[in-house]
């Protein structure tokens, strides 16, 4: 019992590093055209272009999970369906989402990066057909289920594609752009909702959600036009195809060959060879064998960046957040909001709000650090979170209307996404993206992201019960009590700013201070 207790605190310890430890063992490095002394290089246009048109796909996400809000107020009416069906058609994208999560690290590892994107994009297009001819519940559910194994898909591919594609020195920002680009698709959906709510009871929920069919389109264009990641490419050995790649997005040509060269000792190719197409030990090109190193016996830093990139997906979504999205309107209305395009314009202005947050986010991830905006937002959340639930028990309390409660309600509920957005939000898609080395990459983070969106299932699928049981209020401060918790998790993180992706395995390879006097206690135990 000692022994287990012993070896949880050496895991937790090496996990554990503060920032100015941090700042100390790992100097950014100094490469020809990407990083010196800390400096940001110029953002390469070609490598910007490639993110922003593949981060499009998680604008379609966005948008499916904010138009769903408003359009279940339509749906509701106009199928006359129980709120167990209602838990059931929001909770279905996440259920199916589930085994395309399982599935696309590996997907993406045979077929790459790019085609996976469009295989996502195709299935969205199918969905968003199905849902908008929805002539009854089933079709509707069928349509959302298809939905959401392009969601599972997305959610790895996006971040990935990305975080490949990118310089150390600006990767922060060009990671997090998935997560601006959900959130803009977020507000749309909203925005849709007032506008296209205007229309018949038959027609405006349909058009909302067969929207998703013009963007799916043009990203199967552009994917097509556009190139593939470069370790992708190295994996299959075929480095010629990458080096071009890598000019293509590197500011300099030295630039570009110092990351073919990590890319390279990452996927265990000789540095020094000078051949277009190589050949790669099996287990580099295809991925194998990645969930047995990841879960059978893990190295030390592997174990650390599996719990690390798990951690940071569960506290993503057990604040509530995706609850909060998806059920928005029937929170503004427990507070006495009961005019339906009142409800809808509360959820813009909170779509809004995250988008703007969101966006603010990707200038500050190389400059202030992963770490730092997670600490900040983790902080926020628990405040905002304290005062939801302290107005929303007064306004359930009261016999009477409380206004100045209702208005600190909303506000509060629009500080809370600001802060999700500032941090929780975009942070943990691009932390969990990168730490991973080159062999598990892709399949580690579609661990990650399958428990997140199993959190998500849990969350958004009990939200209207736990409210119902517990009062809403009363399950602002359950969501408290777990954010605080998430807290002093993103505190024993160590900090990846600046750092190449080939370098995340020798970060948490890094014995603390504290860590060897605990190992010095356990051996003399």
């Amino acid at each position: 019992m000692v022994i287990t207790r012993n070896s949880f605190l050496i895991t937790q310890a090496r996990l554990t590093m503060s920032a100015k430890e941090t700042n100390e063992q790992f100097k950014l490095p100094k490469e020809d055209g990407n990083a010196e002394n800390g400096k940001i290089c110029r953002l390469n246009k070609y490598a910007c272009a490639c993110v922003t048109a593949a981060t499009i796909i998680s604008a379609i996400f966005g948008y499916v999970t904010g138009v769903m809000a408003g359009a279940l107020l339509f749906i509701k009416e106009e199928l006359e369906i129980s709120d167990l069906q209602v838990e059931l058609l929001a909770g279905i994208l996440n259920v199916c989402a589930l085994p395309a999560c399982m599935v696309a690290g590996r997907t993406s590892d045979y077929l790459g990066r790019r085609y996976t994107i469009i295989l996502a994009s195709v299935i969205f297009l199918l969905g968003s057909i199905l849902m908008g001819y929805g002539p009854s519940y089933l079709v509707v559910v069928i349509g959302r289920g298809i939905v959401g194994i392009g969601v599972g898909f997305a959610l790895i591919i996006a971040p990935l594609y990305s975080a490949e594609i990118s310089s150390p020195s600006y990767r922060g920002f060009l990671t997090s752009l998935p997560d601006v680009s959900l959130n803009f698709g977020l507000l749309f959906g909203y925005v849709s909702n007032y506008f296209l709510g205007k229309l018949s009871l038959k027609l405006g929920w349909r058009s909302m959600l067969v929207l998703p069919v013009i963007p799916s389109l043009v990203l199967v264009i552009l994917m097509l036009k556009l190139v593939e990641s470069p370790r992708w490419l190295v994996m299959q050995g075929r480095v010629g195809e990458a080096r071009k790649v890598l000019l293509l997005v590197s500011n300099t040509k030295e630039e570009a060959e110092q990351r073919l060269k990590e890319i390279k000792l990452a996927a265990g190719i000789d540095e020094k060879s000078i051949q277009d197409t190589v050949e790669v030990p099996k287990k580099t090109r295809s991925g194998a064998g990645a969930l047995k190193e990841l879960f059978y016996k893990p190295s030390p830093p592997v174990r650390r960046i599996l719990i690390a990139a798990i951690g940071v997906h569960v506290f993503q979504q057990v604040c509530g957040i995706e609850g909060f999205l998806l059920y928005s309107p029937r929170v503004f209305e427990r507070t006495g909001i009961i005019d339906k395009n009142k409800l809808l314009l509360a959820t813009v202005g909170m779509g809004i709000s995250q988008a703007v947050f969101t966006f603010v986010s990707a200038f500050l991830l190389d400059k202030v650090g992963r770490r730092i905006l997670l600490l900040i937002s983790a902080g926020g959340v628990v405040l905002t979170l304290l005062g939801l639930g302290v107005c929303m028990t007064m306004v359930e309390q009261s016999k009477e209307k409380q206004l100045w409660a209702i208005s600190c309600t909303v506000v509060f509920t629009y500080i809370f996404v600001a802060f999700v957005a500032i941090g929780i939000g975009p942070v943990t898609w691009v932390y969990s993206s990168e730490i991973f080395p080159l062999r598990l990459r892709a399949q580690g983070l579609g661990v990650g992201v399958t428990v997140n969106r199993i959190t998500n299932v849990v969350v958004v699928s009990t939200f209207i019960s736990i409210y119902k049981k517990i009062t809403m209020g009363g399950s602002f401060f359950m969501y408290t009590g777990i954010t605080a918790l998430a807290w002093w998790f993103y505190y024993s993180l160590p900090e990846t700013k600046g750092r190449s992706l080939e370098d995340m395995e020798s970060i948490f390879e890094k014995i603390s201070k504290s860590e060897m006097q605990m190992k010095f206690g356990l051996n003399n135990a």
